[in-house]
């Protein structure tokens, strides 16, 4: 006579179809949709308080001994606070980055503004990444057709390359850029790289102008935002953005290539 025996939690049935019950449940509708809705509430918010005005060449001229004064004094905080506000408003996406990137060369001058500025511009941008990615992307993975599937294969291929020539030069607005690689499938780091490093030299322009805004105020003028489309400038950064696409040309040609070789 034998003992049989009994059946404990490390002894489970076999299930043969290989699934298990305790599967975690998907998330509902409304959880994954917060995250845009706060940003949505924000943007709004700041739309609708006015909030905005405050944001212009005028406030920063007629405060600019307050503002240097604080900075001098408080030069840790005024540093967080930059940098906050800074990454706030490109969450919410607020037609605002120009002038704070300025006030950043203002503040801080050239190269910690500069570093300021990409550090609160990258962290902005991903936490619209990071909302749309988790609200978004298994929807339109589940719905997407071939078309949409061959994009976001081709695109995650090249995530790097594609996003320092979208960051170089702005040929979308820089929310739009944000939301589309989330929606793509696009890795987490490789968003944040190709961010952080492809922002630099538009941002560096721009802090630099910041850095002569006194002496601008002092002649009661304001800066040309269009100097960042004068060859002597905009060259360079295009030929930055030839440089990135270099491995997707290079991989293309590989394969045409390697292509060629089989069918002869």
């Amino acid at each position: 006579m034998t003992k049989t025996q009994p059946m404990t939690a490390d002894h489970q049935p076999h299930d043969p179809t290989g699934t298990t019950s305790d599967k975690p449940a998907k998330p509902p509708l409304w959880r994954k949709l917060l995250p845009i809705v706060i940003l949505i509430a924000g943007l709004t918010l700041a739309w609708s308080s006015g909030v905005l005005d405050y944001f212009s060449f005028t406030t920063l001229r007629e405060n600019r001994d307050v503002l240097q004064g604080y900075v001098a004094n408080n030069p840790t905080i005024s540093v967080l606070a930059f940098m906050a506000i800074y990454a706030v408003a490109v969450a919410l996406s607020l037609p605002v980055g120009s002038l704070l990137t300025m006030t950043g060369g203002f503040l801080f001058g050239v190269w910690l503004g500069t570093a300021y500025a990409v550090i609160a511009a990258t962290l902005g941008a991903t936490a619209v990444y990071l909302a749309a990615r988790y609200a978004f992307y298994d929807l339109m993975h589940a719905k997407a057709g071939n078309a949409i599937r061959k994009m976001e294969t081709g695109f995650a291929e090249n995530a790097f390359s594609y996003l320092m020539v979208l960051r170089l030069i702005p040929l979308f607005p820089f929310w739009l850029v944000n939301l589309v690689p989330a929606l793509l499938g696009v890795k987490f780091r490789s968003f944040v790289l190709g961010t952080a490093i492809g922002i630099i030299p538009g941002t560096f322009v721009f802090v630099s102008i910041g850095d002569g805004l006194g002496a601008l105020f002092d002649q009661d003028k304001t800066p040309d935002l269009g100097i960042i489309f004068e060859p002597r400038i905009l060259t360079p950064i295009i030929g930055l953005a030839v440089l990135a696409m270099v491995p997707v040309l290079y991989k293309k040609f590989r394969q045409r290539a390697t292509g060629a070789s089989h069918n002869e």
